[in-house]
């Protein structure tokens, strides 16, 4: 396994337009593919350009549930449609990791990304999201698969 190569930066808040759900852990990539879908569809009703890759924002740690906002940045202030709403990404200092590999190996890097914030003195702030850098279905290595984390820091 690599090292946990990650960074703190300072990020402008992000327009976007998703989709909230609260749902199982398992239920989570049926959730993302139907989220995905609406909210493509609610920007292009909005007018808007998507502006960057998918992303999965959770407000808080999940408990026998997961809360997740899940949509696309997008280049203007959307308009909700359907199920989708405006969702402003916090702008400020985060920190930022590459996970690389399949989804379900997330959690370990989680670990390492809190240690190294731990050594270093940085307290998580609310809300954090994960950007899908990788189309599992051009993409069909798990192996392969990019996950930007993004973690606001106080």
């Amino acid at each position: 396994m690599a090292e946990l190569v990650a960074e703190v930066i300072e990020i402008e808040p992000q327009e976007a337009i998703a989709v909230r759900g609260d749902v199982a852990p398992a239920e989570l990539p049926e959730f993302f593919g139907h989220a995905f879908r609406d909210a493509a569809q609610a920007a292009a009703a909005a007018g808007v350009g998507i502006a960057g890759p998918p992303f999965g924002f959770y407000p808080r740690m999940p408990t026998e549930t997961v809360e997740v906002e899940a949509g696309f940045p997008v280049s203007a202030r959307p308009e909700a449609h359907g199920r989708a709403h405006r969702l402003l990404l916090p702008g400020g200092r985060a920190v930022q990791a590459m996970h690389v590999g399949p989804y379900d190996g997330l959690e370990r890097t989680y670990d390492e990304l809190a240690s190294w914030m731990t050594e270093r003195g940085l307290v998580p702030a609310a809300g954090m999201w994960e950007s899908y850098l990788s189309d599992p279905e051009t993409e069909p290595d798990p192996a392969t698969w990019r996950t930007l984390i993004t973690c606001p820091v106080s």
